[in-house]
């Protein structure tokens, strides 16, 4: 159900790319900005100037459901924060063969284990690709299904969903980085918001709003714009899948431990 308004002074992000922030800005480190920190951010700065907001981000991209249940699940909630966004099973659902019965069952054991911690916990739909991606149609099934059993859990105590699902500015590839599978810096920003929407925040913006209108590609810059899709990220993903690999394998998460975040 919705959560009302509420001080956190501890948040740990739990994911895959999407919470990672692959595609946003980069921070000084080199690693992705993406909207988690941005949440991270203005809870910080709703905090007494003595008292410290602590924020870890466990998210990697690439991650399956299952990873993200063995690998992050255990370790956050033994953090005892009081918020959690917990967003997963996307990569599961992309692959073909999915087995969507486990990935309910995994995504709901986090779900029930992390809130039984007393922590608020965000969850998410997915977007709908259908509606900007060619080819996709065979996901919608598994996505939808995904929809109704998150907005179930949303209904629980303690819970918040954001949907990105029913918001059709992500319909617009601008919120879309040119691989098309993460976000753009103003799609995180978007995602964002939606977030501290969910917990209550006043709105500093219609997060759901469509971009001012734009001239569309012309032919030969779709054309363009296609092929460098094809040749630099479509192809390394087949690759990868064909391989057993994932863009994750040995990378740690950006911020493993729970600390003051300024």
């Amino acid at each position: 159900m919705p959560t009302t308004s509420r001080s956190y002074t501890s948040y740990v992000a739990v994911g895959d790319s999407f919470t990672e922030g692959m595609c946003d800005e980069l921070h000084p480190d080199g690693h992705y900005r993406g909207w988690a920190d941005r949440v991270a951010s203005a809870l910080a700065a709703e905090a007494a100037p003595d008292g410290d907001f602590r924020y870890a981000n466990l998210a990697i991209r690439g991650k399956l459901i299952g990873q993200i249940h063995d690998e992050q699940l255990p370790a956050a909630a033994a953090m005892g924060a009081d918020l959690v966004t917990l967003a997963g099973g996307l990569n599961d659902v992309l692959r073909p063969g999915c087995d969507i019965d486990r990935v309910e069952r995994l995504l709901g054991r986090c779900a029930a284990d992390l809130r039984a911690t007393g922590a608020t916990v965000v969850l998410f739909t997915s977007t709908d690709p259908t509606r900007r991606m060619a080819g996709s149609a065979r996901l919608l099934p598994a996505i939808l299904r995904m929809k109704g059993f998150v907005q179930e859990l949303g209904q629980q105590d303690g819970f918040a969903v954001v949907d990105l699902f029913s918001a059709p500015c992500f319909d617009d590839r601008r919120l879309w980085a040119e691989d098309r599978l993460h976000l753009s810096p103003e799609g995180h920003r978007r995602v964002a918001e939606g977030v501290l929407e969910a917990l209550g925040r006043p709105a500093a913006f219609d997060w759901r709003a469509p971009l001012p209108a734009a001239a569309p590609p012309g032919r030969a810059e779709k054309l363009r714009s296609d092929a460098r899709w094809l040749g630099t990220h479509l192809g390394p993903w087949i690759g990868r899948r064909l391989t057993g690999r994932s863009s994750g394998d040995g990378r740690p998460p950006k911020r493993p431990e729970l600390l003051p975040y300024r």
